[in-house]
């Protein structure tokens, strides 16, 4: 016969209350007695339905998505997915809403962090900042019983349960790759324009950038990488000094945003020669590729992330672990003739 939650009361010396609780990874069950409930459902190999459970319970998810506000076309295709997923809210059993954040501003995600009640919000996915504070937050978030997952830029060093991005490391090595080829042997400068070095994925990026170019083309030098907080404003005038100070530069990574920013301040191709590699595909990153001022964007599935974000916190309030293979997000490659 199958165990039962019964079995797991009686074998744990707790109540049947106690037992739901745990089983359903709700609040206010103390660490000691968890670890007690879960000794004793690993004991009698307890295997419990829970799919089955929460529907026939009709379960609801509530969860909370942190992202910067702004222009940044990026985050607001992205905040445009999760407003997509809220559509859906019916049949996937979630609460969903938004929190947004000035841009690179730790203390505002602290704020909203630390204002979330535990008995309301089953899970958070946020875009970050990688700093102490925030760190910080999450954890304290955690240790309450609220999971959180990172979207986009990753909190390497908290308790977050998942991340929902690309490789940027790799993302980084492969824009390496990519100007390094475009460049086709020519030796000079390459600018490295970056949002903020506050960010896991800027930082990745560039240190994969970096390493590609130092192992496999010596002969290009880095400049920079130039922060300008993903404003378009400030990436033209950063671009546009950079390129009057420094004759030597045949190459330009972006890997943030302010896209805008970057192709006003690109020079006429045939009077200067540059090979661009830039991140997401916008409308101004699209447009740019079209017309040639642009070599390739390199993109990540921003629906993706958003549908497997809810569908780990989702796993985790049910104590699953989410599948691996299915939450992998793709680096994809666009090039002037693959633009879909």
């Amino acid at each position: 016969m199958r165990p039962t939650v019964h079995d797991i009361a009686a074998e744990a010396g707790v109540s049947l209350a106690t037992v739901d609780r745990v089983l359903n990874a709700r609040p206010g069950v103390r660490r000691k007695t968890v670890d007690k409930v879960q000794a004793a459902v690993e004991r009698l190999g307890y295997v419990r339905d829970v799919s089955a459970a929460n529907l026939a319970k009709k379960r609801t998810y509530p969860l909370v998505f942190i992202l910067p506000e702004g222009p940044n076309s990026f985050m607001r295709g992205l905040e445009a997915e999760i407003r997509a997923a809220m559509q859906r809210s019916p049949v996937e059993r979630t609460a969903i809403r938004i929190e947004t954040v000035p841009p690179f501003d730790p203390a505002a995600i602290v704020g909203v962090l630390d204002s979330l009640d535990p008995a309301e919000v089953n899970g958070v996915a946020l875009v970050a900042t990688d700093t102490p504070d925030v760190s910080a937050a999450v954890d304290r978030l955690v240790d309450r019983g609220v999971h959180v997952a990172t979207l986009v830029s990753d909190l390497p060093g908290s308790q977050r349960i998942h991340f929902c991005g690309i490789d940027n490391l790799a993302a980084g090595r492969t824009a390496g790759g990519l100007i390094g080829r475009f460049c086709n042997g020519r030796a000079g400068k390459v600018l490295v324009v970056a949002g903020s070095m506050k960010l896991s994925d800027h930082m990745d990026r560039a240190s994969g950038f970096a390493a590609v170019l130092r192992s496999e083309f010596p002969d290009l030098e880095i400049v920079g990488p130039v922060e300008t907080n993903d404003d378009a404003d400030t990436v033209r005038q950063a671009v546009t000094a950079a390129l009057d100070a420094e004759t030597e530069i045949i190459a330009i990574y972006s890997l943030g945003a302010g896209t805008r920013g970057l192709i006003e301040a690109l020079p006429d191709r045939e009077q200067r020669k540059l090979a661009v590699v830039a991140h997401e595909v916008t409308e101004h990153s699209r447009q740019a590729l079209a017309e040639g001022l642009f070599d390739a964007v390199i993109n990540q599935d921003c629906g993706h992330e958003v549908r497997s974000a809810i569908r780990v916190l989702k796993a985790r309030a049910d104590g699953l672990m989410p599948i691996s293979a299915q939450e992998r997000i793709r680096i994809d490659i666009f090039l002037k003739d693959n633009l879909p």
